[in-house]
This record gives structure tokens, sequence and C-alpha cells, in this order.
């Protein structure tokens, strides 16, 4: 039985979804959620109910972490808190620091814990790249022609690398890795769905890249059952299928402006400074290049489908803007 869950990020929509399924399981004795900030539930109309969860403001980057897991006796922790875009108010050596830092903190306070025993940690498929050489599926065991060399993705590849030290260091604690693809649905903001509510969609001129997402069901129930069972490891999360870029503005009714390549990187860093979409580097590769994963092994060990294909949760996302959109189903 999983006793106590501390999860991470909890201010964040999919954080506080997954904070709420996990308190309302009868399974589950007692849920610790964790940011910088009050989730919006505790601050406004609207935001995601988190139910019997015990809200703690701590910062990762502080050693505070470690006197809430000693003083809950954590065994479960669920690590959600990593930010994939630089908010306005702060950069990216915020951005970073909160990532890598507050990732070092917080499992350094798991491996000075007895009773911590599963750690379940967000990353993306990011972590692969974009890359014309890549091949057109990745699997978890393939190393990237050109991995990420700065923002979210490298992050992320530095994350992992903790989390693979922590668990050689604690073999007694299960650790899994979760790559996810982009998020997709009704309630996610992320600089991908921020893209695809633009009037018109600028396109990198001579391609058309595959994209693939996973619906925000899929996720908090991905994540729901790595916090209740042991599946030590590295997981793809991603619906089945891909979408080409084409397609997705067809089926958003938006239209593309193909621009050459140095045009569509002056374009976002003009888009980037006015706040509208981040156009950061590594979103300007997938823009190009594009990314598909292989989540065969993640299905394997759960027994256990995502319930929208890749075009279903666009189509999903679509319907929740108003964007109408055509074929796709649930």
């Amino acid at each position: 039985m999983t006793h106590t869950v501390l999860v991470t990020g909890v201010s964040r929509h999919i954080g506080a979804r997954v904070a709420s399924v996990l308190a309302a399981d009868p399974d589950v004795s007692r849920v610790i959620g964790v940011d910088t900030v009050p989730p919006p539930s505790l601050t406004r109309a609207g935001g995601v109910s988190l139910g019997r969860t015990e809200f703690v403001r701590v910062d990762l980057r502080s050693p505070d972490i470690a006197e809430v897991i000693a003083v809950a006796d954590i065994d479960t922790v669920v690590h959600m808190s990593l930010v994939s875009a630089p908010s306005r108010g702060t950069g990216r050596a915020v951005m970073k620091e909160h990532n890598v830092i507050g990732t070092m903190q917080l499992l350094g306070a798991c491996q000075r814990s007895a009773t911590v025993r599963r750690v379940v940690v967000r990353s993306t498929t990011a972590v692969y790249g974009s890359s014309p050489r890549n091949p057109a599926v990745l699997t978890e065991d393939m190393e990237p022609h050109d991995g990420p060399v700065h923002g979210y993705a490298k992050d992320a590849a530095e994350v992992e690398g903790y989390v693979r030290g922590f668990a050689r260091r604690r073999p007694d604690v299960a650790v899994s890795l979760l790559r996810f693809a982009n998020f997709m649905g009704p309630g996610v903001d992320s600089p991908l769905t921020r893209y695809f509510t633009q009037p018109v969609l600028s396109t990198v001129f001579g391609f058309d890249p595959r994209l693939q997402f996973v619906h925000e069901d899929d996720a908090v129930e991905v994540f729901r059952r790595m916090a209740k069972e042991d599946h030590p490891g590295t997981f793809n999360v991603a619906g089945a299928g891909v979408l080409l870029l084409s397609q997705c503005a067809r089926r958003a009714g938006r239209p593309s402006l193909p621009l050459f390549s140095p045009v569509f990187h002056a374009l976002g860093d003009v888009v980037r400074r006015a706040g509208l979409v981040d156009y950061s580097p590594e979103q300007v590769r997938l823009m190009s290049h594009g990314r598909a994963v292989d989540s065969s092994r993640l299905e394997s060990e759960l027994g256990w489908k995502p319930k929208f294909t890749t075009g279903a949760a666009f189509d999903d996302f679509l319907r929740s803007r108003g964007l109408h959109p055509f074929g796709g189903a649930r």
C-alpha cells in the first residue's frame, strides 16, 4: 500500500490533477503537495480541486524539502516540478536553478530518507533532441545524434543524469523516469498549445515535421499508476500515431506561413520578447525535424494503453478552444 505521497509542482495544472487523483484514492493515506506558490484552487475559482491534499509552500532549491520528507514519513515521491519555459518575471537562469538544483536537493533528501521507497520523475521526449539524423521512431535505449545543448531539454537531460545516479546509490528504491511527449488537452497551457492558437501558424519552409502528443488524462493516469506500483526503469509516454504539422494546421483551421529558417528564427525572437509564444531554439528544431517515440515498453509494463491517440488528443484540445477539429476520434 502507498501510504504517504509527496507531489511536487502542484501549482501547475497537471501536478494539481495528479495530487487530486491520488488524494481521492482510498489506498493512499495522505498526499502532500509542494510548490513555491499556492495552487490556483487555493487562490481563485476554477482551479483543480486538490481534495484532501495538504499544501506546503516550499522552494525545492532550499534544504526545507528534506524536513518535509522527514516529518511526514514520505514513502512515495512524484516529482513533476520541471518548468518548460521561463516566466515573464524570471529568466532562463532561474528556470535552470529550479529544474536542476531543485531536483538535486529533492533527490538528496530522498537519498537520506529512511522511508522513501518509490520515486517517480517527470521528464520529456525532448531529451532525444530533434535532428534529421535521428531514427524515425526513438526507443528508450537509443542515444540521440544531436542531444540538447540548452533550454528545457538540456535541463531534463541533466535531471535524468542525477536520477540515474540516485537509482544507483539507492537500489532499494523503485525509480521510474517518464519521458512524456508534449502534453495536450483542454487544461494544458504550454508554448506548443499557445502556438496552435495563433491566427497564423509560422512554419519553417521546406519542413513538415512529425509531432506526437499525450493527452493530459492519460498522463495523469500514468502518474497515478506509477505512484501506486513499483515500475522501475525509463519509459516513453505518448499517444499512438503522429501528426504532421500541416495536418495540425488543417485540423485547427489555421493558415500556415512558411518562412525561411533565418526569418523563422528572427520572428521567434520578436514574439518571445513580446511574451506571445516561446520560440526557443529547441522549439525551432522541433518545428523543423519533429520527433516520434515508441511507447510499447510502458504499455507492456503497465498492461495498459493511452485512451487518446496523438490525433484524438489534439482534437480534444482544439474543441476546448472552439477550433472545431475535423476527423480524429477518441
